[in-house]
């Protein structure tokens, strides 16, 4: 029975078996009570966090080994902020376009309020600065701030002050981290009630959002310009500044073709104009006047003349990820039409420098045979893309590590984005750009989900069992008021700036979920969040908030503790 006890009590002293194996029991315990709920609520993974607190405490730092258990939490942290990256990467950018520098705004009054509420705390009770430090990075969930102030105050401090108030840091982070974590879902919760937010009204405000400004619609136009007379599709592009495409014409006797830039319009042709809502006034005005045709009209219509079908095709061939519409010259090829590309859970309007990238659905619509051979062309096999593309996750996860530990600032001690940060922002750039030099960055949405559980999984079992040895004693001994400091520091800001932001910036309670996990840094609210929403919006604006805030928590946790020496 001795190899019993050792792997799981570990007796004998620390042992890589006995660290994986609490590592298992506690990620498996943290899953199954995820399962309750109060009130309709759950606090789902971030039990793991709990369970982990009990592990540690009752085991205690000297059966775990500390090398193993540290690098479960940061390699779990890695994959999740990495697979989140690689998910919300393709539209990251468009995010900030419509409306991702205001919540950029509200991250960084978040930060800079929970600094304020810290050091008045400081200035109200006398505590000391430094544990106040401590206190915050733990409030906030916020681990690379709290090594930058650890590092400053042993690079800064007196002999004397160190031997008094070093521990202090690191126990006042552990104290506040938990309630840290409970405090953010909370905020989320409490919000959700004040405002009396409905979430079936959320999703319908979200389906109108995204309808009205993003999602390509298909209308008909009866031309009547006559200055284009005769000019091609393609010349039109060039005088409108706006994206549209003409997938059909119905000329005057009734037979449609295909579309393409060098048919010639004439007057009374009716066209087929597929163009996001926002620019249909403007393509409206410019080519004639708006009718009502149904789908189901043109179909018919075709039938009579040409027979045409539209398909979802699926991009799946290696040979095409990062090719240009130009390139392929699909309609000159083929004579068939593409009107939409769908990528990432959006509808994006197709042009000629577009670059399409594995994983891309677009709709063609041509005669039966044409859109065969396009077929064949851009793969449309579902079974290639269930297997896994390595190759640029390894890189990317290595061009992360070295963006993570590059020294950004001294001010004067290195500011760093840390290793959650570096692989953040290189993974949402490969999910942008990497088949722009020929690197398949698709993963199928059950694999990234996976990796992502996973990682997030390894992180909270791996900082509870940490924090759990020390826990009791540091709150029995004076810590609990540090447990308050913290809820005031966390809770505080979140619902401050959480209000404002519902009313003043009318932002979507997912995105703000995502706005208030990322503006703490805090993958276990984010894991709550895409929980409770069901949508890819919390994730989004996590990732659009996430490497700014990390610089600025970062800065502002050393900055605090030089103020302090």
């Amino acid at each position: 029975m001795d190899w019993l006890k050792s792997v799981v009590l570990g007796e004998g002293g620390p042992s890589l078996p006995h660290t994986v194996f609490v590592l298992a029991a506690v990620i498996a315990s943290g899953i199954a009570l995820s399962k309750i709920k109060i009130k309709g609520v759950s606090f789902g993974v971030t039990w793991i966090l709990f369970t982990g607190i009990v592990a540690g405490h009752f085991l205690g730092a000297d059966t775990i080994d500390p090398h193993t258990l540290h690098f479960i939490k940061e390699f779990g942290l890695i994959l999740f902020v990495f697979f989140i990256g690689l998910q919300v990467g393709p539209g990251f950018f468009s995010s900030l376009k419509s409306g991702g520098l205001k919540l950029i705004g509200f991250a960084a009054m978040i930060v800079f309020l929970g600094v304020i509420t810290a050091y008045v705390i400081h200035l109200v009770t006398g505590e000391p600065l430094p544990t106040m430090v401590g206190v915050l990075s733990g409030a906030v969930t916020n681990t690379p701030g709290l090594g930058a102030a650890q590092q400053a105050f042993q690079d800064s401090a007196t002999p004397e002050m160190a031997a008094e108030l070093g521990d202090s840091i690191s126990l006042g982070y552990a104290v506040a981290y938990p309630l840290g974590v409970i405090g953010i879902i909370l905020s989320m919760i409490i919000i959700r009630s004040i405002m009396r937010i409905d979430l079936k009204k959320e999703d319908e405000g979200l389906a109108a959002m995204s309808n009205e400004t993003h999602l390509p619609h298909r209308y008909s136009v009866i031309f009547s310009n006559k200055a284009l007379e005769g000019q091609t599709i393609a010349h039109a592009h060039e005088l409108i500044n706006r994206q549209f495409v003409i997938s059909r014409i119905m000329h005057e006797d009734g037979e449609i073709v295909m579309a393409d830039g060098n048919s010639v319009l004439k007057i009374g042709d009716r066209l087929r104009v597929i163009c996001t809502d926002e620019d249909f006034e403007a393509i409206r005005t410019f080519f004639g006047e708006a009718i009502e045709m149904t789908r189901e009209e043109w179909g018919a219509a075709a039938m009579q003349s040409t027979p045409l079908v539209s398909r979802r095709i699926l991009i799946t061939r290696d040979e095409i990820n990062g090719k240009k519409f130009s390139d392929l010259r699909l309609r000159t090829r083929y004579g068939i039409n593409i009107t939409r590309v769908h990528r990432a859970g959006v509808d994006l309007l197709p042009y000629q420098g577009m670059e399409l990238q594995v994983g891309d659905k677009v709709m063609v619509v041509g005669p039966e045979a044409a859109v065969a051979q396009a077929e064949k062309v851009l793969g449309n096999s579902l079974k290639k893309l269930d297997h896994p593309n390595l190759l640029p996750i390894f890189i990317g996860i290595a061009l992360g590590i070295l963006l993570g530990t590059l020294p950004l600032m001294n001010i004067p001690q290195p500011v760093k984005l840390g290793l959650a940060g570096g692989p953040l922002i290189i993974a949402i750039l490969l999910g942008r750009f990497g088949p722009h030099f020929k690197m398949v960055t698709y993963t199928t949405m059950s694999a990234n989900l996976m990796l992502r559980e996973i990682g997030l999984a390894m992180f909270l079992a791996a900082v509870g069992i940490g924090a759990g040895d020390g826990f009791v004693d540091a709150v029995v001994n004076g810590g609990y008021k540090w447990i308050g400091y913290g809820v005031i520091i966390t809770m505080l800001p979140l619902l401050i700036v959480g209000i404002i932001a519902r009313l003043k910036g009318k932002v979507n309670y997912y995105t703000m979920m995502g706005l208030m996990a990322g503006a703490m840094t805090d993958p276990p609210a984010l894991g709550f969040a895409n929980a409770s929403s069901g949508n890819d919006m919390p994730a989004l604006g996590y990732a659009t908030v996430y490497p700014v805030v990390m610089f600025l928590r970062v800065l502002t946790a050393q900055m605090l503790m030089l103020l302090a020496l």
